[in-house]
């Protein structure tokens, strides 16, 4: 039996690991064959400091593969990663047997201001480049299984709680 893959998306600083980790600790509860990857230590686990266009499409590209692998063995992947191309969501839903694509959609104007990383304010102040969303045009999934707008209204365990409802659908 082939394992789940729940590919978190959405830009730096829209709660992708906050919720998956949510999401892995409720999927946990009911199954021990689950695992959590998440991009930034994906990005360390494979030595990549390249954040250029075509640099993270690679770096998504390997992600891919990595969930199709382990899913295929039977284990529920949660990945959490930016990974904004049509091109690897396409190939996901073509190869990952069972695919799942949450997309965490949060206005740009709010992730300025949540900036926890302080990406946003260094690239506005074009102190770094090759930010999504700022300076790196990003492809929005346009159908997601599962659109949440996490502008911050809810909190991260009623954003779970929504996940799990329309997954049970």
């Amino acid at each position: 039996m082939k394992g789940t893959v729940y590919w978190v998306t959405g830009l730096a600083g829209a709660g992708k690991t906050t919720i998956g980790k949510l999401l892995y600790e409720s999927i946990k509860s009911n199954k021990d064959n689950v695992i959590l990857l998440d991009g930034d230590k994906l990005r360390a686990l494979y030595e990549s400091d390249d954040y250029s266009y075509d640099g993270r499409k690679k770096l998504a590209s390997k992600y891919s593969r990595l969930c199709k692998m382990i899913s295929g063995q039977g284990i529920d992947v949660i990945c959490c990663t930016i990974a904004m191309f049509d091109e690897c969501r396409k190939w996901n839903r073509d190869n990952i047997l069972n695919y799942k694509e949450i997309y965490l959609k949060v206005s740009i104007d709010e992730l300025i201001k949540r900036d926890q990383k302080g990406l946003y304010s260094r690239a506005l102040k074009k102190e770094i480049t090759n930010v999504m969303g700022i300076d790196i045009d990003f492809e929005e999934p346009k159908m997601p299984d599962i659109l949440i707008y996490n502008n911050g209204e809810i909190s991260p365990n009623d954003v779970l709680n929504n996940i799990l409802l329309k997954l049970n659908k």
